[in-house]
């Protein structure tokens, strides 16, 4: 994995280079972990809000095909009689 970052670059030797590509080191990692937590936040958010779309068209789909049911009048005096 060290291969591949910018820290192994061979410097000519003096103290100043190295801090500044620790530090550039740094900023490149923050940058990273930014980036991966907003795609990570855009996934499930994402996944949510096509969930709750797919949910809502569902029980659409489920009311246009159930037939209006009218309750009996039977039903309907019992539960009025308590009141």
């Amino acid at each position: 994995l060290r291969c591949c970052t910018s820290a192994s670059v061979v410097t000519d030797g003096n103290g100043g280079g190295s801090v500044a590509d620790e530090r550039s080191l740094y900023i490149m990692r923050v940058v990273q972990i930014a980036v991966m937590c907003v795609l990570a936040l855009t996934v499930v958010f994402g996944i949510f809000f096509l969930g709750c779309n797919l949910l809502i068209k569902s029980e659409g789909m489920i009311n246009f095909l159930v037939k209006d049911r009218r309750p009996s009048k039977e039903v309907e005096a019992v539960v009025v009689g308590p009141y």
